[in-house]
């Protein structure tokens, strides 16, 4: 009897080890395991990889105005954009480049696509109101002449700055094609051009009368460049300037001319190489101005401008008009990201860009 006490009593006590055992490897009451260990002279486990970073969720408007000649490329972006971030609302119009900066500077906009740097008015405007903003160049065009696809009339093509400054001076005389040489025939000549808000008014009043905003006011403007594509396209006797992409795209109803410094100098046609270069007289850089503390403070504004630098030269390239370098993008969304800019900036990015010229 006391021998089969015994032998229970040992049972016993091995089963409660056992179970103290379980329970000191496992824990009561939670689902906790304790970490495996690693076998002396073996390294430990390789860890899981890490799950790729989902694109963030952004929502929000973002609202942009102003020139027609950058609106093409600044079109092609805010699709792309839309498809990635489908919860932000962008739209963008065309006023053109003045018009846009009014609606800019009294911070109705929170970016104004412009075919010419802010000027000095615009500056006071947007202090006035307390906007502060950035200046970054996207793309580079030749401003172009062009006429109906049927005028034979220019020798070579090819027209001079000086003989674009007879016609479009506000003093000029020049009612017929006779009145710019008699050799031409006694026909009006029409005349198609940027409306008095666009850049391009701004730019080739500067660079071909000699002073900005200074025009002959009796031709038929638009800030909406296909509508003067249209008109030059069926009126025989026109003559007209239009950015290069829209000429481009329609070679096919119009005529490109040859732009020379001086009357009898070099003609030279409006291309990548030449624009690049500088040789073509009617070059010019386009930009985007961001305001500055939305920029700051929206995180959908910052991604997209970062989006717009990012797929600047396939967007530009798709509409017609000259990308920037490689290295000048790179650089700019390296400035954006390091913040590496000051409220009024019209400095920092042009200055790399025209680096890589």
């Amino acid at each position: 009897m006391n021998r089969n006490i015994a032998i229970a009593a040992i049972i016993a006590a091995v089963a409660v080890g056992v179970v103290v055992g379980v329970i000191g490897t496992v824990g009561i009451g939670t689902n906790t395991k304790t970490a495996p260990t690693t076998p002396a002279g073996t390294s430990a486990p390789t860890a899981p990889a890490q799950v790729p970073t989902q694109t963030p969720r952004l929502s929000g408007s973002i609202v942009i105005d102003g020139s027609s000649t950058v609106y093409p490329i600044t079109e092609v972006i805010a699709e792309e954009f839309s498809k990635k971030y489908p919860d932000v609302k962008v739209t963008v119009g065309i006023s053109g480049t003045g018009g846009g900066f009014k609606r800019f500077t009294i911070g109705e906009t929170d970016i104004n696509d412009s075919s010419r740097p802010i000027t000095d008015k615009e500056r006071a405007a947007a202090k006035e109101n307390n906007v502060r903003w950035v200046e970054i160049p996207v793309a580079l065009e030749g401003l172009s002449i062009v006429v109906h696809k049927d005028n034979n009339l220019f020798p070579n093509d090819c027209v001079s700055i000086e003989e674009l400054r007879e016609i479009w001076k506000p003093d000029s005389t020049i009612k017929k094609w006779s009145d710019l040489n008699p050799a031409y025939p006694a026909q009006e000549m029409r005349l198609y051009g940027a409306g008095p808000d666009s850049g391009t008014f701004d730019y080739f009043t500067e660079h071909v009368v000699g002073k900005a905003r200074a025009s002959r006011t009796d031709y038929i403007p638009s800030e909406d460049d296909n509508v003067l594509v249209q008109g030059v396209s069926t009126d025989r006797y026109s003559l007209g300037y239009i950015p290069l992409a829209y000429a481009e795209h329609a070679q096919d109803r119009l005529k490109i001319l040859k732009v020379s410094k001086e009357k009898n100098g070099e003609c030279v046609f409006p291309e990548s190489k030449s624009v690049i270069q500088g040789k073509y007289p009617l070059s010019r850089p386009l930009f985007i101005h961001i305001n500055y503390d939305k920029m700051q403070s929206r995180q959908e504004l910052k991604e997209f401008v970062l989006f717009y630098l990012s797929n600047a030269k396939s967007a530009v390239e798709k509409v017609g008009y000259i990308p920037l370098s490689d290295t000048y993008y790179k650089d700019a969304i390296r400035l954006i990201n390091e913040g590496r800019y000051t409220p009024d900036d019209d400095t920092t990015f042009v200055s790399i860009y025209k680096e890589g010229l």
